[in-house]
């Protein structure tokens, strides 16, 4: 679709979604650990940037999955999954932004409760996007398969059912 989007059959979106993910996954250990050690505030300070990094970078994965989106033709299967898929991501970041806030400036001790189950249940999230994502790729083969792959995806309701 454009140069920010990939050229086809090799979509940027997938590409940068490892960064949130990374980050997020890695700040929920950096929560966890910070219960571990005797003096855990240096964790849970690194956990803070990790979650800033992801948000940062689940921004500039959104404005590529939003030129996927866009492509898709609306009232599809395909496009149902891709909006909820945005729903969710656009909720698991909103709390990541969340929690960041919450956590305040340079703390010492572990992380505390609060913010910790909210990043688990982000994650939790995140996990579920995930999945949507998996399957708008690997199943419907969105922006990475030929047509006849991805029509099966595209297909509205109303023709499945005339087909029998």
């Amino acid at each position: 679709m454009t140069v920010l989007a990939g050229r086809y059959g090799h979509p940027v979106h997938p590409a940068l979604v490892a960064v949130p993910i990374g980050a997020w996954v890695a700040s929920f250990v950096f929560d966890v650990a910070s219960h571990l050690v005797h003096d855990g505030g240096f964790l849970a300070q690194g956990s803070r940037w990790l979650i800033a990094v992801g948000v940062l970078g689940a921004v500039a994965a959104a404005m590529a999955g939003f030129l996927d989106l866009v492509a898709i033709p609306t009232g599809t299967r395909v496009f149902r999954i891709g909006l909820a898929h945005m729903s969710i991501n656009l909720v698991v970041t909103a709390a990541y932004v969340v929690g960041y806030v919450i956590r305040g400036g340079a703390g010492t001790g572990p992380v505390r409760w609060g913010p910790l189950a909210l990043s688990a249940a982000a994650l939790a999230g995140l996990a579920v996007s995930g999945y949507l994502g998996g399957e708008l790729a690997y199943r419907y083969g969105v922006r990475v398969a030929d047509e006849a792959t991805q029509a099966r995806g595209y297909e509205d309701r109303t023709v499945r059912e005339e087909r029998g």
